[in-house]
């Protein structure tokens, strides 16, 4: 039977799910347990019959109090949003492990959190954005030089550089072609290993070193713990969820009348590294054992989703018809990709041209193309310019979202021969891949997460720079030009919250 979590429930689970005793007599939070947001309702689905509070993952394995679940909750889709985040400040005066000046703090030094209006200006970023303070050294062989850091928080530091991002959801893992943002989890030059087609074993020691690196980084941890055994127990815990909308305001159930919708549909999904990509076509065509083809050259299709096919035919008034005319758009709605690192600047993108594809005719599933998930199924970094300021609009980028929050970090080549800074400069909030490989081709390229469980993880984009969906939306109208009709935004946007 699903439930909606109580309220008296919500509130512990949202104020502050950092050890099991919180919970008191709670250690499992049922499958069915649904948590309402301005979509409809979401849930969290463990394949292990409910989510187990007594896992490492709830305990506090640092010396601040967080855990892994401090920032990474079953009500917000396995991540934690922002609206949640303010709701644990009112409810504890800023005093939640969450608040810690280590990296939730706009900055670690200049600040007072020792009255509630300092801590409330202190954590002004974490409360209204839900991003997290990231320091990261500059490569010293990368071949560029960070020449100035505009940071509104004093955080100015040309090494490490600190940078503000949103926590990636820690359910439907399964799906991941790169871990972290940046990807610097599935990178040889952090120890981890890329992840790759065949390679089953890359993710999960992928995730065992991640829950480390967090453990002391976020936890402030001292490198004893996770123990391997706890790092397995976290491993386990986390590939065995998954998450996604089960419920829309107004059109029920997703999963109801032959639609798709929902978590438990979700694990049974087929993947692997380049299902369906629309940039590797390296695979060749493989039989498996039961005669599957893997699909290789040729075989992407731009419809990604087809959860919602059987709601095609609902009538045109209902909001089960939006959300069916809302994938149809995601799925076929030309977009004319320009001015895209990763793609119009990267001869490796399919092979088809060196120096990349200038103008490139796409769709969202272009560059969202796991099918019925929405992440890049292929370790394709992009910079679509979500963090790049408009050079005609220094408050905005480029989609004309407000960016004023973020610093602005300018770095130039270096002259191969003398190292020294040349005049071939560029100015982003967000350094991107180029922070973990030293490429200043690299700059500001990240990966798009899973797209499903949108509607529980607001705000959207890596630096929290979309508000709402819509506001993401029309991010994509200015960006790339994209016409759609209010109709056809409204349309996408109730598909894009019923995922």
């Amino acid at each position: 039977m699903r439930r909606i979590a109580s309220a008296s429930f919500l509130a512990a689970v949202v104020l502050s799910i950092t050890a099991v005793v919180v919970h008191g007599e709670r250690s499992l939070i049922p499958n069915g347990t649904g948590y309402p947001n301005d979509a409809g309702v979401a849930r969290t689905y463990s394949m292990t019959g409910g989510i187990d509070l007594t896992n490492p993952f709830f305990q506090s394995l640092g010396s601040n109090g967080r855990s892994c679940g401090s920032c990474h909750q079953p009500g917000d889709g396995m991540t934690v949003s922002a609206a949640h985040i303010q709701q644990r400040f009112d409810h504890t005066d800023g005093l939640d492990p969450i608040f810690r000046t280590n990296d939730g703090s706009n900055c670690n030094h200049d600040i007072d959190t020792s009255t509630l209006a300092g801590r409330r200006d202190a954590y002004s970023l974490l409360r209204t954005r839900g991003v997290f303070r990231i320091a990261i050294d500059v490569p010293p062989t990368a071949d560029f030089a960070i020449v100035d850091v505009d940071n509104p928080y004093l955080c100015n530091e040309t090494n490490p550089i600190a940078m503000y991002r949103r926590p990636l959801p820690s359910a439907n893992l399964r799906f991941l072609s790169a871990v972290m943002f940046d990807g610097r989890e599935s990178s040889p030059l952090t120890g981890t290993t890329k992840i790759g087609f065949g390679n089953s074993a890359a993710l999960p020691a992928d995730l065992a070193h991640q829950s480390m690196a967090a453990t002391n980084t976020h936890a402030q941890g001292d490198g004893t713990r996770p123990t391997s055994a706890e790092k397995q127990q976290i491993v386990d815990f986390e590939m065995a969820l998954f998450t996604a909308q089960t419920n829309a305001r107004g059109g029920g159930n997703l999963d109801a009348q032959g639609a798709r919708g929902g978590p438990e549909a979700l694990v049974g999904e087929p993947f692997f590294i380049s299902i369906n990509s629309s940039v590797n076509f390296l695979l060749p065509l493989l039989e498996l054992p039961g005669g599957h083809d893997v699909p290789g050259d040729g075989r992407f299709t731009p419809k990604v989703f087809d959860l919602f096919d059987a709601w095609e035919t609902e009538p045109p008034s209902s909001p089960r018809a939006a959300i069916a005319r809302g994938q149809a758009i995601f799925n076929s709605k030309p977009i004319t990709i320009t001015g895209v690192k990763g793609i119009n600047d990267d001869a490796s993108f399919g092979g088809l041209a060196a120096g990349g594809v200038p103008s490139l005719e796409g769709t969202c599933g272009t560059c969202h193309d796991t099918p019925n998930v929405g992440n890049h199924s292929f370790p394709t970094p992009l910079d679509i310019g979500t963090g790049d300021p408009d050079p005609g609009n220094a408050s905005t980028n480029m989609g004309g979202l407000d960016i004023t929050y973020l610093p602005k970090i300018t770095a130039c080549r270096k002259d191969p021969v003398t190292h020294a800074a040349t005049s071939d400069c560029v100015t982003t909030t967000d350094l991107g891949q180029a922070l973990i490989d030293g490429k200043f081709d690299h700059i500001g390229k990240i990966k798009g997460p899973v797209l499903r469980g949108l509607a529980s993880r607001a705000p959207y984009f890596h630096n929290g720079s979309a508000q709402t969906l819509l506001d993401a939306v029309k991010f994509y109208e200015t960006r790339f030009g994209l016409s759609l009709t209010p109709q056809e935004e409204s349309d996408l946007v109730a598909f894009l919250g019923a995922l």
